[in-house]
């Protein structure tokens, strides 16, 4: 039994690795600030979960999270694009200095590995697809700039330290538990309640902007890929992590319609600053060096995140 750290613990993503992990029987710790993470999200987890509400800045309560841990699974941000653009700053605090943060503390602590939640912002909008991972960053917005300044520090660490980190590219994951109302939700957890409650969902720009959507099982299977794959074939890369395939917002709007019923029109609002046009992975890196193949395709996920979400709204699901 190995035991785990996950920081951003009660985001969508950590909730869900912390369920995964506690299912198969390992011991889990969580970190948290919950300035965007919900407590509800770790609700079916008390008691199995070794929850410490604090920030990873916090050097005393990081360092006792690190005590003991065989792997970290480093998930914490303020993952919004706007959000960035408004406050660079403070996404600069949370991603690039709680990222170093973690980093020293889990080396000091003597884990094993660290992997890293990295995102495809830092691709920018280069117009080449796929994203391949020796393609040269080209960020547009804050968000992507501290994400992949954090990367470079997990680069660094394993050839000054001999730290084992990995970072995994995060192409635009969706899945059940993602918050609708919150300003950092991503796109299809907004559309999908928005057209579940027969309101019309908002698309900035055109919607010929297309998106490598990313089901949340899939990102779960490869961050656990990565804390065990052999170290000469991860330790210190970066890999692309998504489906391989993209769909536009247009389609997946109509795709929406067949799903959820609704029957309304899609509102067109003004392209929002910092926002890519197109991302598309080419996943061939994480299948050889991580055995990483999708679990789950994009319109089964859709299906299957539509029935979350029906199900919370007729109070099924609670």
């Amino acid at each position: 039994m190995a035991h785990y750290l996950i920081t951003g613990v009660a985001g969508f993503i950590g909730s869900s690795l912390a369920s995964a992990l506690i299912a198969r029987g390992e011991k889990v710790r969580g970190i948290d600030n919950l300035s965007t993470g919900r407590i509800e999200n770790l609700a079916a987890l008390r008691g199995s979960l070794d929850f410490r509400q604090a920030d990873i800045l916090d050097d005393a309560a990081l360092a006792s999270a690190c005590e003991g841990i065989d792997y970290v699974l480093h998930e914490a941000a303020i993952p919004s694009v706007p959000k960035s653009v408004t406050d660079p700053y403070g996404c600069n605090l949370a991603v690039v200095d709680g990222t170093l943060n973690v980093l020293i503390k889990a080396r000091d602590a003597g884990v094993k590995r660290l992997v890293y939640a990295a995102s495809s912002s830092a691709y920018g909008d280069s117009p080449t697809l796929p994203k391949q991972e020796d393609m040269k960053p080209n960020p547009i917005s804050p968000y992507g700039v501290a994400k992949y300044a954090a990367e470079l520090y997990l680069s660094v660490f394993y050839r000054c330290y001999g730290f084992e980190t990995v970072a995994l590219r995060y192409f635009n994951v969706f899945g059940p538990q993602q918050d609708p109302g919150s300003p950092y939700s991503a796109v299809l957890a907004k559309f999908i309640t928005s057209m579940l409650d027969g309101q019309p969902p908002t698309i900035y720009g055109d919607g010929e902007q297309s998106r490598d959507f990313t089901y949340i099982d899939n990102v779960v299977d490869a961050n656990l890929k990565a804390c065990q794959a052999p170290a000469e074939r991860c330790a210190g890369r970066m890999f692309n992590l998504a489906c391989g395939q993209r769909v536009s917002l247009n389609e997946t709007y109509r795709l929406l319609q067949d799903m959820t019923g609704f029957r309304g029109d899609v509102l067109y609002a003004e392209e929002r600053a910092g926002d890519i046009k197109h991302s598309l992975a080419d996943i061939t890196a994480a299948r050889e060096a991580l055995g990483f193949v999708p679990l789950v395709n994009f319109e089964d996920g859709l299906r299957k995140t539509v029935a979350w979400y029906r199900n919370q709204a007729c109070g099924c699901g609670k």
